[in-house]
């Protein structure tokens, strides 16, 4: 195996992981780092849709005690049905329509210039939500309503255009409806676990012939280091969100997309 290969592996592992749960897009961060490395070939866009998997799996193992517990609540607890009926209505809008744009939004959307815009734009919008009057209503997640949670979901939609962040979508539609920060951060990485189990299990089916047997180290190097990275940035947002708000990764994702404008307008711009 190429250790420049590998390499590459361990820098898009990491960049997946720190950048997934919080609200600076990791689908636009992947695309821009993929093309700065020239990884972006069949087996390129295989690996990125994988390592999500290695994110994912740092939510459950950080939440596998509330997740389990929910799980064998459910035929007892009104509280529990409720939170799984909310996570499967929140989750079906962007399942929804997904599945119609999905192919749409590959190939026309899946560019370091859409990214950079999206990333700009979406910055803007945190400054302005932020800006609003939250009357936090929601302090644990138990309390979601039903009508909340569906409002999530299509808040969760925004997030298809790629630079957008499925998790600022989530987190500032959950902070405009009444959740408090951290509640808000909590539902969008259980709601993550739905969302990106299917999102990658559909498009590695489609891209399956793209995988082989002599790949499995590149993989594992990528899937082992996002989930680590995961695991360490959750920990650290969820304290960062009890005492700030997210005008600081506003303001990142509208520098980072200016940076990347400039930088695609010297060197020609590419779509």
């Amino acid at each position: 195996m190429d250790m420049l290969l590998l390499f590459k592996g361990l820098i898009l592992g990491i960049v997946e992981g720190v950048t997934e749960f919080i609200p600076v897009s990791s689908t636009g961060h992947l695309i821009l780092a993929g093309d700065l490395l020239g990884f972006e070939d069949e087996r390129a866009k295989a690996f990125e849709i994988f390592i999500q998997l290695g994110a994912i799996l740092a939510v459950l193992w950080l939440y596998r005690e509330r997740l389990l517990g929910t799980v064998r609540e459910i035929p007892r607890r009104a509280n529990a049905r409720r939170f799984a009926i909310n996570i499967a209505a929140a989750f079906l809008p962007a399942a929804f329509i997904g599945l119609i744009t999905h192919r749409a939004i590959k190939a026309y959307l899946f560019n370091p210039v859409t990214v950079a815009v999206a990333l700009i734009v979406g910055g803007i919008a945190i400054l302005l939500i932020e800006r609003m009057d939250h009357r936090n209503h929601v302090n644990s997640a138990d309390d979601i309503t039903l009508k909340q949670a569906i409002g999530i979901g299509f808040a969760q939609c925004l997030a298809l255009f790629p630079g957008v962040s499925r998790s600022g979508a989530t987190i500032m539609g959950g902070l405009v409806i009444g959740l408090e920060r951290k509640v808000a951060a909590e539902f969008s990485f259980f709601l993550a676990i739905p969302t990106m189990f299917a999102a990658t299990g559909y498009d590695l089916l489609k891209n399956r012939g793209a995988l082989a047997a002599s790949d499995i180290p590149l993989f594992a190097v990528g899937f082992v280091t996002a989930f680590i990275s995961a695991l360490i940035v959750i920990k650290a947002f969820l304290r960062y969100v009890s005492g700030h708000d997210f005008a600081n990764f506003a303001y990142y994702r509208i520098i980072f997309g200016l940076m990347v404008l400039a930088f695609y307008w010297q060197n020609g711009w590419r779509f």
